[in-house]
């Protein structure tokens, strides 16, 4: 018997459907959970507790708490794009300090219109941490001004786009391979 519609092309495609469904349906669960994250970082931009930098790993727990550092050594300054906390463009002085024999994080002394890195050999530092991580200075160092406060908010909570992309894209390949096995079929009669 000849089938008129291709066996082994319609599993691949019900496959590939079904994959990209399933990957919808996981970027909503994923929405939830960084809807639960990016909670849980407005709360501690009301803690008032200082803790410890995290020296090692994303430290992604303690971002947007406040810490303090002692830098004993700068190892590097450089410019990198960043707002006041006027809201202003420009740049942020972005120190790499040793905090201790084994030890070095990045610490955003402050905010300057000038690309000129400024002279600063550390001492201690508090400020917030942010992603990265890092430690926003606040007071600002060096003589800088103040950086814009790391806001949680300005973390991208994108999963409802991406699982909307995820559904289009299965009703876009059913669409398709409907029109071509259609196709297909005319062709026959």
């Amino acid at each position: 018997m000849n089938s008129r519609i291709p066996v082994i092309p319609t599993i691949l495609v019900i496959a590939a459907v079904i994959t990209m469904i399933g990957l919808g349906f996981w970027q909503l669960g994923r929405m939830d959970e960084k809807e639960a994250m990016l909670a849980a970082y407005s709360e501690a931009t009301q803690e008032v507790d200082a803790v410890s930098f995290p020296v090692s790993g994303d430290g992604k727990d303690l971002w947007f708490r406040q810490s303090t550092i002692e830098c004993i050594d700068v190892l590097d300054i450089e410019t990198v794009a960043g707002t006041s906390d006027k809201g202003q463009k420009g740049w942020a002085q972005r120190a790499t300090c040793k905090i201790d024999e084994d030890a070095a994080v990045l610490v955003d002394l402050g905010y300057s219109r000038s690309l000129q890195t400024p002279r600063w050999t550390g001492g201690a530092v508090t400020g917030v941490i942010a992603p990265g991580p890092r430690l926003v200075a606040n007071p600002p160092q060096a003589g800088l001004q103040s950086l814009a406060k790391p806001d949680p908010g300005n973390l991208p909570n994108n999963h409802l786009a991406y699982a909307g992309q995820w559904f289009f894209f299965a009703l876009t390949a059913v669409l398709i391979y409907g029109f071509a096995v259609r196709s297909r079929l005319r062709k026959k009669d």
